[in-house]
This record gives structure tokens, C-alpha cells and sequence, in this order.
């Protein structure tokens, strides 16, 4: 009872996309970013969760800059819907040669994958599309520095900003 009276969301019932983003503390804040990356993969193992890693950007020392993973499976935003905001850890730093304490932060987002009826209801005009390609950075060799494969589209109204960089192709991407 207290289970279904808590995933009574309009969404809590679909899948979602989770995303995570280092922030404030440099090398430890992709550390950061990478430890909860693992957590929340762990968390959809143990729940026999099928999930894939839509976006992943590794940071230059350590850890991650950003990823985003796709969790397929009942109730997963009802779950993770509570895990949006900024995340804080404080500790010895690794990175650190005088083991100072270091604050480190990461954003976690989490958005509901929308079944197809909730989709068809939406409209998207050419109009309000802002489309812009850029070089993808990161592994590839001499493609990577070349080609602009990156793709970002921003709705103009809402400010709503998506980007893909995963394929080597602009036009897959």
C-alpha cells in the first residue's frame, strides 16, 4: 500500500533518463560524478533493471565529466525521481598531495521516458528549433579534430537544449 501510494506520480510508472554532471571541485567532482554513475548502474543490476549508457564523456585525469544512462523498466522514475539536485561529498582528496578535505559537487537529473501517447500530443515547429554541429572531442584519432559530428538542437521557446556526440557520423548523431 504505502509503495503504491507513493509512486502515484502522472510519470512514476515509466522508465527515465538519469544525468549526471560534475561540478564544483575539479578532478574530484569527476571522481564524484563517476562514483555515482556506478551507484545508480549497481542500483539497476540489483534490481534487475535493463538500462544502457546513452552518453558517457570521461574527464582528463579521472572520473567523469558527464554521462547519461537510460533505465527501461517499471517505476524506475518513481524511484529515481527523489535523486534530482546537486550531490555533495566531502573527504581526504585523492588527487590532493597534501590530503587536504576536499568538497566535491555533481548534478543528477532524472526525466521520465514518455510512452507514445504523451509524445504524439506534442508539437514541435521548424521555427522554434535551433540546430548547431560541433566537433565531438574526446577518443576518435584525427576524426575527432576534423569533422563536426557533434549535433545540439535548443528549442528557442523553453530553452531546452539536447546534444549527441556518441556516433562518429553527424547525420546518426
Amino acid at each position: 500500500w504505502e509503495l503504491t501510494q507513493m509512486l502515484n506520480g502522472r510519470f512514476d510508472r515509466m522508465g527515465c533518463l538519469l544525468s549526471i554532471q560534475a561540478g564544483a571541485g575539479g578532478v574530484d567532482a569527476m571522481d564524484w560524478a563517476e562514483m555515482l554513475f556506478r551507484m545508480y548502474t549497481r542500483w539497476a543490476e540489483k534490481k534487475g533493471y535493463k538500462f544502457t549508457v546513452v552518453d558517457s564523456q570521461e574527464g582528463e585525469e579521472a572520473g567523469l565529466k558527464s554521462a547519461t544512462i537510460e533505465i527501461d523498466a517499471e517505476n524506475a522514475f518513481g524511484f529515481l525521481r527523489g535523486e534530482k539536485g546537486a550531490h555533495r561529498l566531502v573527504r581526504q582528496s585523492p588527487f590532493n598531495s597534501l590530503a587536504k578535505r576536499q568538497t566535491s559537487f555533481a548534478g543528477v537529473d532524472v526525466m521520465p521516458v514518455l510512452d507514445e501517447m504523451t509524445v504524439s500530443s506534442v508539437e514541435l515547429l521548424d521555427k522554434d528549433l535551433e540546430i548547431t554541429t560541433m566537433r565531438a572531442g574526446g577518443k576518435g584519432g584525427q576524426n575527432v579534430n576534423k569533422v563536426e559530428t557533434a549535433v545540439r538542437v535548443v528549442h528557442t521557446p523553453s530553452g531546452i537544449a539536447v546534444r549527441c556526440a556518441q556516433e562518429r557520423s553527424q547525420l546518426m548523431n
